[in-house]
């Protein structure tokens, strides 16, 4: 009971009302609540995903993870501006006419924030429209690389040299998905016009053979034949279509593969040389 008088005596006034340090020690329970509430809404969420993306493709795994985090993102929001509501209305802000006035002075205030306006529009688009997700790997202007993070407003990709680009969804006007169907493997060899081509080629096609297995590739490997005649080489192109995110490593496989193989048969790969002529014997 003396426990109780104390607390009673410290957080209400005379009149048993609870007092200003009362209504801090409430908000302050009031946010924290907010805080824990939040954490277990994330935690069912990211179960209630985790489900669903054992049975999904990579490409609709990752719209999930985007659609996880957007709602994430607006439960946290919802949730702090009902504590906010509620907190100012203990310390007798009237919350009515404070909501009234915001959604009045909302048509004037998009004149002020038009370009906030634009970036939260843009983003809800690309998010209904699934234009990318986390994890694909897009161009965007002169940007490109994987993207981290895509939210109502802002949209962040980290480039090959770690650098992390934040873009404005407003000025996202042209996307480049990199990630989306089967990708495109292309090398280009050069031979010397010495060369037989026609072993030359029996090679490659034995190198493709090989490659075929590979569960990167869907699709090939082909030997498209002479591409090019160059100044001091003739290029042959051997093209393949891969699953996404992986061209790159089945191209450095099939230079690797080709240049083993040229080696075994003799086959030289033709670079430039300075031949000095002249000069006598002393």
């Amino acid at each position: 009971m003396a426990r109780i008088s104390i607390i009673n005596n410290i957080f209400k006034d005379d009149l048993g009302n609870i007092n200003f340090l009362g209504k801090i020690g409430i908000s302050i329970l009031i946010f924290l609540s907010v805080y824990f509430i939040t954490k277990i809404v994330n935690k069912v969420i990211d179960k209630t995903i985790l489900n669903r993306k054992s049975l999904s493709t990579i490409e609709s795994t990752n719209r999930i993870i985007t659609m996880t985090q957007t709602i994430k993102r607006i439960v946290k929001y919802v949730l702090l501006f009902f504590a906010l509501v509620i907190s100012l209305d203990m310390f007798g802000v009237n919350t009515a006419s404070l909501i009234a006035t915001l959604g009045i002075g909302g048509f004037a205030l998009t004149f002020g924030a038009q370009s906030l306006v634009k970036d939260m529009i843009t983003g809800f688009f690309i998010l209904i429209e699934n234009q990318y997700s986390v994890g694909d790997y897009v161009q965007i202007g002169s940007k490109e690389g994987i993207v981290e993070e895509l939210g109502i407003r802002i949209t962040k990709i980290r480039d090959f040299t770690g650098e992390l680009h934040i873009i404005p969804n407003g000025s996202i006007t042209e996307v480049t998905n990199k990630t989306r169907g089967g990708m495109r493997a292309l090398v280009k060899v050069g031979v010397s016009y010495e060369d037989d081509l026609d072993h030359v080629l029996s090679v490659l096609n034995k190198v493709a053979d090989e490659l075929k297995n590979d569960e990167k590739v869907i699709e090939g490997p082909t030997v498209l034949g002479v591409t090019q005649l160059g100044s001091y080489s003739v290029e042959i192109s051997i093209v393949a279509k891969t699953i996404p995110m992986e061209q790159w490593a089945v191209e450095r496989n099939l230079r690797k593969r080709i240049k083993e193989e040229f080696e075994k048969e003799g086959i030289e790969i033709p670079y430039q040389k300075i031949v000095v002529l002249g000069g006598e014997k002393s």
